[in-house]
């Protein structure tokens, strides 16, 4: 791979809900502005010769692909590794109370019936580093906001996942080269434990 360009899925109704979404079998879609940031995505990428795109299972993430790409021809392969964080019994529930237990939990704590943050983490990496030793040239990567924050992150030499990068832009390209996903890979390894 020479050229990453990673992306978080356009706004999606749990978005404007404000809850948190897990499961891929329960994701809702896009809203409609979330539409509308993925088909600006696709003026953004436009020019770009894109080899591949690799998406999450989610409906918001393959929407957004398929909005982003219009009527390209373009090899799309799923990597349910880039999914969103497996939220247990917290599945659902709004986005405040998923805060509310991330405040008075360690990263290594699993969420009840879920991941832990650092297995997410972990997760994430090991997707990453699939997609910089694919033979494509250039991969458009679209999956999640958790999962771009802490490529970003981590590539910068951040001694945390989640900063400084907070709050990831929908339907916004990341661009990474093949030695900066390689750093945001290790890092996130080394963070996560």
């Amino acid at each position: 791979m020479r050229l990453l360009l990673l992306v978080r899925h356009g706004q999606s109704l749990f978005n404007v809900d404000g809850v948190v979404n897990g499961d891929p079998a329960l994701d809702r879609g896009l809203s409609p502005q979330g539409l509308a940031e993925a088909e600006s995505l696709g003026a953004q990428v436009a020019n770009v010769a894109i080899d591949v795109c690799v998406t999450s299972d989610f409906p918001r993430a393959l929407q957004t692909a398929a909005a982003a790409l219009g009527g390209r021809t373009v090899k799309h392969d799923i990597d349910t590794d880039l999914g969103d964080i497996r939220l247990g019994s917290l599945e659902g529930r709004t986005l405040d109370d998923y805060r509310a237990w991330k405040r008075v939990h360690e990263r290594s704590d699993p969420f009840p019936g879920g991941e832990s943050l650092d297995d997410a983490a972990r997760r994430f990496a090991d997707a990453f580093e699939r997609l910089a030793a694919r033979a494509d040239e250039v991969v458009l990567c679209i999956c999640h906001e958790i999962p771009v924050r802490y490529a970003v992150n981590a590539a910068s030499g951040s001694t945390e996942l989640d900063r400084p990068l907070h709050d990831v832009a929908n339907a916004t390209p990341y661009l990474f080269d093949s030695a900066g996903i390689a750093r945001a890979v290790a890092r996130i390894r080394q963070l996560a434990g």
